[in-house]
């Protein structure tokens, strides 16, 4: 697992591991989300970037006799 320290000016340094397995490169914007007690990074994705994302999802679910 790793550490890491929060500077005076809140200020924190992604390690390396993690930084290439995610591919971040500096100048990368990320959302900032808070979930019960922790911080999340999502790194902002380009609409362009996103297409097909979802190809090959399964879109199926169980549904209740009377909402066929």
């Amino acid at each position: 697992m790793n550490t890491v320290t929060v500077s005076p000016k809140f200020q924190v340094v992604i390690p390396r591991q993690i930084r290439k397995r995610m591919g971040l490169e500096p100048g990368m914007r990320l959302h900032v989300f808070n979930h019960d007690d922790r911080v999340e990074f999502i790194p902002v994705r380009s609409p362009k970037s996103m297409r097909g994302f979802l190809k090959g999802m399964d879109t199926t679910i169980e549904r209740e006799e009377d909402r066929l």
